[in-house]
């Protein structure tokens, strides 16, 4: 067996092809068992309970005033990413951008689905907007300056919770960390307009909703960020990469 060196992977074993079909279709074997799993885990995610939301959310958005039920438009289905943006900050988080760079090329055939994508953010619009555009964005992205949602949705805390350790981030009590988290939350609306809470994820829950990372993740380096300051230390926004 011959080793060799190459784009800082060293040692990597290199066998005939022969051995390398063994060795791919025994992972095949496990890829499958995990695409089974995956599956299943999908199903047990749609059968979770739901929660009526009877709280009227109004966010602001470019077309005015617009209430959570009318974030669905004509569809039963929402999904709202909750994008760190803090109304004292000039410009939206860098890794919430690198997820967002990701979300206009799904929306028409998620319309197709009969599910709505939106963005959501605490500044307010008069900062949203210019960021957005700075971005070459397009999808829809409100502001919940004025109401509860991203408390109510655990994404963003006070200075009191967080010296209190009161916090509560993906479920559990926020260890550190800024007063802003990531997330996504689904909704569902029936015929009769109300509207349910049926799942949210925070943290790694949301590494599905990043293609980069599902690509990087089939390369001999994978995502190489092994050795940096904290995973995603060579994250920038997109207009401001060297090349």
């Amino acid at each position: 067996m011959a080793t060799r060196a190459r784009s800082g992977i060293k040692n990597h074993p290199v066998v005939s092809r022969d051995e390398w079909i063994s060795a791919r279709t025994a992972l095949l074997k496990k890829e499958k068992e995990f695409t089974r799993a995956r599956d299943e885990l999908s199903r047990q995610r749609r059968d979770l309970p739901w929660v009526r939301v009877d709280k009227k959310y109004v966010f602001d958005g470019p077309a005015g005033p617009e209430t959570l039920a009318q974030l669905f438009e004509n569809r039963s289905q929402l999904l709202v990413y909750h994008f760190m943006f803090a109304p004292e900050w000039d410009e939206g988080c860098k890794h919430c951008s690198f997820w967002a760079d990701h979300f206009d090329a799904t929306r028409v055939h998620l319309k197709h689905r009969d599910a709505t994508l939106v963005v959501v953010s605490r500044a307010p619009l008069s900062k949203i907007e210019p960021f957005r555009k700075r971005m070459g964005w397009a999808f829809q992205w409100l502001s919940s300056f004025q109401n509860d949602f991203n408390r109510d949705y655990h994404v963003s805390f006070t200075p009191e919770e967080m010296k209190a350790g009161t916090a509560i981030y993906n479920f559990a009590p926020l260890q550190g960390g800024p007063p802003e988290r990531e997330g996504i939350s689904v909704f569902h609306k029936d015929d009769t307009g109300a509207v349910f809470h049926t799942y949210s994820s925070h943290a790694r829950g949301i590494d599905m909703l990043n293609g980069t990372y599902q690509l990087l993740d089939l390369l001999p380096k994978g995502r190489d960020e092994d050795g940096l300051k904290f995973s995603q230390e060579w994250v920038q926004h997109h207009d401001r990469y060297k090349d």
